[in-house]
């Protein structure tokens, strides 16, 4: 059955107002896909509601590390790292089409951090245990340099090498979500909470607004977990109008280069920088990416916006350890994340104070709320989440079992330089649609790889509804070049209005509205 048809399916299931669902879960993120996974492979009767697209907000905008944390590590959060590197293993096993074994190199300019950073990151090594991606060691001057050509030699040491992961998270959230639906979960993207229900002071449900065409309506639920990560006290207060918020946001951005400031597989992690905190330069889809920062708003958007000062930074740092300075004028793409962090004491401003472990918290009336935690221990989260959810609503003691559970596309992949290859066990059934078009195997630009047939794959199988949610997060063109993205835009339009069904009207608005998204990540006057 074709997506589409599917999510009209769901929309008529919830539209019956006799169903009581186990667990509503409110939030299509790594969070809560995480958790609606978790409780349909359990057996629960599971429903997500994500207010935009899946992964829309911070859980496309990040690092693309798979990690235990090196800095944690440094701050002695030894139980936090060995968690996190439990985790990183299993998710390696679970989607080894999208999750690679990357190799970093800390660059090394005095005999003293050469020492320092080659125990400390042993004992990383040693603290993922049988699950370690590979061992660290110092290396010379001669071998960083030739690893690293484009790196800053005045005053090199030598290196140190280690071993972490790498991914595409909008990829791996897309995935995760076809793997609710095929535990039996119901998910809908475009479907906004705006309304908690409560009988006798217990929440029992919500009320939904389809976003595409403005219906309201009623779900009943046995119990409601808001995993909304920025937005999780917009939900709260809901529940609790006068409860004091209990995330602050924290922005962090990066900045998208050409290969060839950085030619080679090795990536680089800078470990502390002028403000204290760790820089990433990583290759990523036959790009280079670099961040991020840490800046304490006093708001929160679907679509957070870089500061000039953050740019700057950034910009300045790489270039004190690449020979080849990158310009506002090669910065490709520019994107920025928000990162839900537990509010910190009254005074301190200092995110670095603000902890980055995950919190589950229960209100009077049952509402749950999960805050905090990373990409990389979305699993641990959720199964936590759903222990305390069926504690709560007195479920079933369902075991978890997404410990060993294959999500999506699962398939080892040796050469992460086809693009293809990031759809698993799909990319037959993606080279297949050829068959039904020949004219879906062109490009739909020069610059990036993506083939026609691309799109049509994610409007039929991937849950896609307009341009941003194939050129933001299906592709990743967006983020990768966003000058590109828009000139593939009224390509893709129309692809997906044959698909839809939609009119000329339909793709015009499309376009327009892409192209005034993607201004956001083009460097004006660039």
């Amino acid at each position: 059955m074709l997506m589409l048809g599917k999510r009209e399916n769901m929309i008529a299931t919830i539209a019956n107002p006799d169903i009581v669902w186990d667990m509503v879960v409110i939030g299509g993120g790594a969070t809560g896909l995480g958790i609606a996974l978790d409780a349909a492979s359990r057996g629960f009767k599971t429903l997500l509601l994500e207010q935009a697209d899946f992964a829309k907000g911070t859980s496309s905008r990040s690092t693309k590390l798979v990690h235990g944390g090196v800095r944690y590590l440094a701050q002695g959060n030894i139980a936090l790292v060995r968690e996190a590197l439990k985790e990183r293993g299993l998710l390696k096993k679970n989607a080894a089409h999208l999750v690679k074994n990357e190799r970093f190199i800390i660059p090394i300019y005095d005999w003293w951090s050469g020492l320092v950073y080659t125990v400390g990151l042993t004992l990383y090594d040693l603290l993922a245990g049988a699950l370690s991606f590979g061992r660290s060691y110092p290396i010379s001057k001669k071998q960083t340099i030739d690893r690293l050509p484009t790196l800053q030699s005045k005053n090199l040491k030598g290196g140190v090498v280690y071993h972490d992961g790498q991914f595409d998270d909008a990829r791996l959230a897309i995935n995760l979500a076809q793997t609710c639906l095929e535990q039996g979960a119901t998910l809908l993207n475009y479907f906004k909470v705006v309304g908690l229900l409560k009988k006798e002071g217990k929440i029992c449900g919500v009320t939904v607004k389809d976003k595409i065409n403005c219906k309201i309506y009623t779900i009943k639920s046995q119990v409601v977990i808001n995993a909304t990560g920025v937005f999780v006290d917009d939900i709260i207060q809901m529940d609790e109008p006068a409860k004091k918020p209990l995330v602050k946001s924290s922005q962090g951005i990066h900045i998208v280069l050409d290969k060839s400031f950085l030619p080679g597989l090795d990536a680089i992690m800078i470990p502390k920088t002028e403000d204290g905190r760790v820089l990433f330069i990583v290759p990523w889809h036959d790009k280079l990416l670099i961040g991020t920062t840490d800046t304490p708003l006093n708001s929160h958007s679907l679509e957070p916006t870089p500061l000039e000062e953050e740019l700057s930074f950034v910009i300045r740092t790489a270039g004190k350890y690449l020979n080849k300075v990158p310009l506002r004028k090669d910065v490709k793409s520019i994107f920025a994340g928000l990162r839900p962090l537990a509010a910190p004491k009254e005074g301190s401003l200092k995110t670095k104070e603000i902890s980055r472990s995950h919190k589950i918290m229960v209100s009077a009336s049952g509402l749950i709320t999960i805050t905090g935690g990373k990409w990389t221990t979305y699993r641990l989260m959720a199964e936590d989440t759903v222990d305390k959810a069926i504690k709560i609503a007195n479920l079933p003691k369902l075991k978890c079992v997404t410990k060993h559970l294959p999500i999506h596309g699962n398939k080892v992949v040796t050469d992460f330089s086809d693009h293809l290859n990031i759809y698993g066990t799909d990319k037959e059934a993606v080279l297949n649609l050829l068959n039904e078009n020949t004219a879906w195997g062109e490009k739909l630009h020069a610059r990036l790889p993506y083939l026609k047939a691309e799109v049509i794959w994610a409007v039929r199988n991937e849950l896609a509804l307009n341009i941003e949610d194939v050129l933001a997060r299906r592709l990743r063109a967006l983020f990768l070049d966003a000058r590109a993205a828009i000139d593939m835009a009224p390509t893709v339009a129309n692809l997906m209005a044959m698909e839809l069904n939609m009119d000329k009207n339909w793709e015009d608005i499309q376009v327009t509205d892409f192209i005034h998204l993607a201004q956001g990540y083009l460097l004006m006057g660039s």
